[in-house]
């Protein structure tokens, strides 16, 4: 845990979620699924930073891990909980809940949790959606989440996006299903509107010192805990450039790749951080070998 210069006392909940640049939503178009598997697989090495640059800040974090990433790369899910971290569920496949039926959903589901508990030899209690896709078409995703035994999912974002989004969600963790709560990523609201202020490209897009203040503000106002959230692909600016990606897409994914890694250093210093099973399920949570 870190306690940086906008220590509040409130602790926040890293996460990274565990896929690699042609898994993203916005490149299926471009990407077919057919085509993974002759992909050079980069997530390895960037996982390996970042766990690195968690070391140097002494912070534990919650790796979402994709199944078919852990599947061909077990050593990544070995090394993320050697390293003390939380192992838990991106799914297997990267398949948006929203375009699965409920049994393909729970299919899926179930057989990325097997497989990460096994390689990991830990309990996997968390779980989320490729690209927050649990809304209110498809609420039944609890029901399949917690009938395969997770106990918390991060899947939602209340927020308005054209990719995913249910703005008028709770803003903070509450209970979905019996035994299983809901985490959402982290919102600031203002003049009427929840503003994202967790991760992902509009902490690439935005100046460091927005995503600071929205955070900040959450934690001393709202005395909540943040949950922040980035993918591996972010700190690698070398990463491959897939052809005929359509302008949108292009912008979102590739801006400010350079400049990722410092600012998640920063955001590590700044901030204290946690696991997300240690905030949110405190009575689930492995205690440290040497605690």
């Amino acid at each position: 845990m870190s306690a940086g210069p906008f220590a509040s006392g409130v602790r926040n909940a890293m996460t990274i979620d565990v896929e690699d640049y042609f898994q993203v939503s916005a490149f299926a178009p471009y990407i077919p699924r057919a085509d993974w598997e002759r992909l050079h697989c980069r997530a390895p090495q960037n996982v390996a930073r970042i766990l690195d640059l968690l070391d140097e800040a002494g912070v534990k974090a919650t790796f979402f891990t994709l199944g078919w990433i852990a599947e061909r790369h077990p050593q990544l899910v070995r090394d993320i909980v050697a390293r003390g971290h939380e192992l838990a569920s991106h799914g297997y496949g990267h398949e948006r809940a929203s375009d699965m039926s409920p049994t393909a959903f729970s299919d899926d589901v179930r057989r990325a949790k097997a497989l990460l508990e096994d390689l990991g030899g830990v309990p996997v209690l968390g779980y989320r959606a490729p690209s927050f896709s649990i809304g209110v078409g498809n609420l039944w995703a609890f029901d399949v989440l917690a009938e395969a035994g997770y106990r918390y999912s991060s899947s939602v974002y209340p927020i308005q996006h054209d990719h995913y989004g249910m703005p008028d969600a709770p803003r903070w963790a509450h209970p979905v299903r019996d035994g299983l709560i809901e985490v959402p990523v982290t919102t600031c609201r203002m003049g009427g509107r929840n503003l994202p202020s967790s991760g992902g490209g509009y902490f690439r897009l935005l100046p460091y010192g927005v995503s600071r203040w929205l955070i900040d503000k959450v934690n001393r106002e709202e005395r909540q805990s943040a949950v922040f959230y980035f993918h591996p692909w972010e700190i690698d600016p070398d990463q491959p450039r897939v052809r005929g990606v359509d302008a949108k897409s292009r912008f979102r994914h590739y801006l400010n790749l350079s400049r990722t890694e410092g600012r998640i250093r920063r955001l590590l210093s700044d901030f204290s951080w946690a696991r997300m099973d240690e905030l949110f399920t405190p009575d689930l949570a492995p205690r440290p070998a040497h605690a």
